[in-house]
């Protein structure tokens, strides 16, 4: 005699409970979605910290105590398979000099990348194609793809795009704060109305060489000027969305649509500046500026200059306070990007270890909140795959495909 089925709702609360009462319990789908992303942050400033002696990308460290936001304890917390570290060289002075000065520098941040990878191999493996990230995860190490933020180090002789790319920098950008003699920035005067006719060929050898072009940084008029003539994808490797908060940085929603439409991605970045509106208080300016120059405070403090800074601006934040973003925030600048651009075309970057960190988002331990976020508001495990590396990795498979074409 055949059993009589139990009513689907009595089925459902009886296997529920037997769950419980085995003990078990279902791992949220947002849990499930994020461990199996392969999870690239685009911009991770962390180089900077390599050279300070004592700082390990082994040890955790914490952003109370020495600044610092990734690192591979706090990267296994957060489920990060890795990034792209920059070779970031601030805007020095131009010319034959200072495009040599700055050559230099970015020789030693690049070397340095090589040594964190060398002294941890069992941990980390450097990247050189967009295929190789799977094949790394699989070994069970951590993903390095090598970066190049602000272009002034091949300013002066553009063959050293080459030279970078043989050391396994995959994505470069031309400009950063201030104009140089590639293109204009976002945060300056214009100079050239967009591309140098350098620049211009800066973008033509990008092509020829497979690398990502990297537009964050850089004014409006480049990024069209990028787009018109670059015959691959490009990358926005830590930005955000003009129509949530109008600073210079940001990208309005036309030019949104346009690096959609060119098989570009914009990572959305969380840099508090960029994200909500700053007063301008002048003490507190002042006070910032003291602190700064009494230190000597840039990216190559020493641990005691760095304490020193760290006691000094916060000390500063109490008595002039600001509006901080926070990861509400983050994600309007996030959900409005895709709403315009499209799931295929917005990813993540935290513009950590480079003055990136909001309230909710202050290094990347806190990455699953945003797999957390995006599901919640209605999106799949294939669409938070695709923010997470999916559409960067696309991209750099688009830009390796189109190589000297």
């Amino acid at each position: 005699m055949r059993r009589a089925a139990l009513p689907l709702a009595l089925l459902i609360a009886t296997t529920a409970g037997t769950a419980l009462a085995a003990g078990t319990k279902a791992t949220p789908a947002w849990k499930s979605a994020h461990a199996d992303a392969i999870v690239l942050d685009t911009h991770f400033d962390t180089p900077a910290n390599f050279h300070i002696p004592g700082w390990d990308i082994l040890d955790r460290h914490s952003v109370t105590a020495d600044g610092s936001q990734v690192d591979l304890p706090r990267m296994i917390e957060g489920g990060v398979d890795g990034g792209f570290f920059a070779v970031f060289t601030p805007q020095g002075a131009r010319g034959p000099e200072g495009n040599a000065d700055a050559r230099d520098k970015a020789l030693v941040r690049a070397t340095e990348i090589h040594e964190m990878v060398a002294r941890h191999s069992a941990e980390f493996s450097l990247a050189l194609k967009a295929d190789d990230a799977a094949k790394i995860l699989a070994a069970k190490k951590h993903i390095v793809f090598m970066s190049m933020e602000n272009g002034s180090p091949v300013a002066g002789d553009l063959s050293l795009m080459g030279t970078f790319y043989a050391l396994g920098v995959r994505m470069m950008g031309p400009v950063h704060f201030l104009n140089n003699d590639l293109a204009d920035s976002a945060t300056d005067k214009p100079e050239w109305g967009g591309l140098s006719p350098k620049g211009k060929a800066f973008v033509a050898e990008a092509n020829r060489l497979g690398l990502i072009i990297d537009a964050s940084h850089a004014s409006d008029q480049v990024l069209d000027q990028i787009l018109t003539l670059s015959t691959a994808p490009i990358i926005l490797s830590h930005s955000g969305s003009k129509a949530i908060f109008n600073h210079p940085r940001n990208i309005d929603d036309d030019r949104l649509r346009a690096l959609a439409a060119h098989g570009g991605v914009i990572q959305i970045n969380a840099f508090s500046n960029y994200m909500v509106p700053t007063p301008k208080i002048l003490e507190r300016d002042a006070a910032l500026a003291k602190l700064m120059q009494d230190i000597g405070a840039t990216r190559e403090m020493t641990p005691e200059q760095r304490k020193a800074f760290i006691a000094g601006k916060t000390a500063i934040d109490a008595k002039w306070p600001v509006p901080r973003a926070n990861l509400d925030d983050f994600m309007k600048h996030m959900l409005h990007a895709i709403e315009v651009a499209g799931i295929d075309d917005v990813g993540v970057s935290g513009d950590f270890d480079g003055g990136g960190g909001i309230d909710g988002l202050n290094d990347v331990t806190a990455y699953p909140a945003i797999t957390q976020r995006l599901m919640a508001a209605g999106y799949t495990k294939a669409d938070v795959a695709k923010v997470w590396g999916g559409n960067a990795l696309r991209v750099m498979r688009e830009v390796e495909a189109l190589k000297g074409k």
